[in-house]
């Protein structure tokens, strides 16, 4: 079964945060797709991803920008996999489909939306009734996270 991890963002845009993940599961050899909820927020988390940091890259890109297969990062909207990646990110209600293909599924969610919250919390119900790992994170004052279930 897959890993399932649930953030909970309340002190951070996931702008902000996202970079964080991604780059942790390239330092551990993973390939990512991110799953957006829709084209124009994969085109702002696009853009953030270039621009969050001026002393580090973080290599992506979208059917726009090459071959899905060379991209240690690969954003989308969509529910395939095109490089191959062990990691799924669902942001901004992207729905989760299948993801037994995936060792980790990352499902993050603003605690500030309820209709987000709301979700987040249906999605939980499911995928813990399929069986998968779940785990909840919640971000602390401090910024750092928390695990809560």
């Amino acid at each position: 079964m897959t890993e399932v991890l649930f953030y909970h963002l309340q002190n951070a845009p996931l702008e902000r945060v996202l970079p964080q993940l991604l780059e942790r599961s390239l330092e551990r050899g993973w390939k990512v797709i991110v799953k957006a909820g829709g084209p124009e927020r994969l085109e702002a988390i696009n853009s953030a991803l270039w621009t969050y940091s001026d002393d580090s890259f973080l290599p992506h890109g979208t059917r726009n920008d090459g071959p899905a297969a060379l991209m240690p990062v690969f954003l989308t909207v969509e529910d395939d996999n095109p490089n191959e990646a062990s990691v799924l990110f669902l942001v901004d209600g992207a729905e989760p489909a299948s993801i037994d293909a995936y060792e980790r599924c990352v499902l993050m969610f603003e605690g500030r939306d309820e209709t987000a919250v709301a979700a987040a919390r249906e999605h939980w119900k499911t995928l813990k009734a399929e069986g998968h790992d779940a785990t909840y994170w919640q971000q602390s004052d401090q910024g750092r996270w928390e695990k809560k279930a």
